[in-house]
């Protein structure tokens, strides 16, 4: 993706506000442990938290959570969902709390959205001395090789260079982390997966790759080309063809501590 496509990418979920509550998975809670493991305290802000699938999570987990999100139509589905958290309208470069006010920062498919160059100092400003940094991304296990078809009958718009294990690992090796000076406030990252699976049939996982930025914003024409071949192409195969399955994922975590 261009640097100039980007907010038009970012700035797309919110037409689809309720079908991406409905259909995106939440996130295995193995990896939102493990990204929490070595937080200070309890308080959590999920940064870009969207429809709360992550929020859900940290709830569950018994974090103190605040979740913070740009988007007014997906903060007020969040809102709708989880209406005892608390939730600000904000960004990841204008965060609305108050300086050391979090143990950690989580951020569920959404980091790579964010300018590190302004967010990163905004991050290093709103977490605790030894607070948490960590980014959560689902992706589409594509060892099973139906799923590796899959990618390839969905195109880069579908399932993108972050969303199978390899290309999340080399995509978030280096990038997606805070840029200098706020680098010198931050660890070395450490990246891990954890397994994970979301039950679907062939229209619920046609409607959630439909939630996709990349599908968002391709003109009407291409948006319902591609999604036939993905309903042609999963009323084909033998796994996918009749009734509920189960989809093969994984939680990608990059995690790095405040210093």
């Amino acid at each position: 993706m261009d640097h100039d496509e980007r907010p038009a990418h970012a700035s797309s979920f919110g037409a689809a506000a309720v079908e991406y509550a409905a259909h995106r998975p939440d996130y295995a809670q193995a990896a939102v442990g493990w990204a929490l493991a070595p937080a200070p305290g309890p308080r959590v802000l999920d940064l870009g938290a969207g429809t709360g699938k992550l929020t859900a999570t940290l709830v569950a987990l018994g974090a103190e959570v605040v979740a913070v999100e740009p988007d007014p139509a997906m903060l007020g589905e969040l809102r709708r969902s989880l209406p005892d958290v608390r939730a600000l309208r904000g960004s990841a470069e204008a965060i609305p709390l108050p300086d050391a006010s979090v143990d950690a920062v989580l951020a569920g498919n959404a980091m790579h959205w964010f300018d590190m160059a302004v967010a990163g100092p905004e991050i290093a400003r709103v977490l605790a001395p030894e607070g948490i940094l960590a980014g959560l991304w689902n992706l589409l296990d594509d060892r099973t090789e139906w799923v590796a078809e899959l990618a390839r009958v969905g195109g880069g718009a579908a399932v993108g260079p972050r969303d199978t294990p390899a290309a999340w690992r080399a995509e978030t090796a280096g990038t997606h982390l805070p840029e200098p000076p706020a680098a010198a406030r931050f660890g070395s990252p450490e990246q891990a997966e954890f397994p994970h699976a979301q039950r679907r049939t062939a229209g619920s996982l046609v409607a959630t790759l439909a939630t996709r930025a990349g599908v968002l914003v391709m003109p009407e024409p291409e948006r319902a080309a591609t999604l036939d071949r993905i309903r042609a192409f999963l009323a084909g195969a033998a796994e996918t063809a009749r009734g509920e399955f189960t989809l093969p994922m994984l939680t990608g975590v990059l995690r790095v501590r405040r210093l």
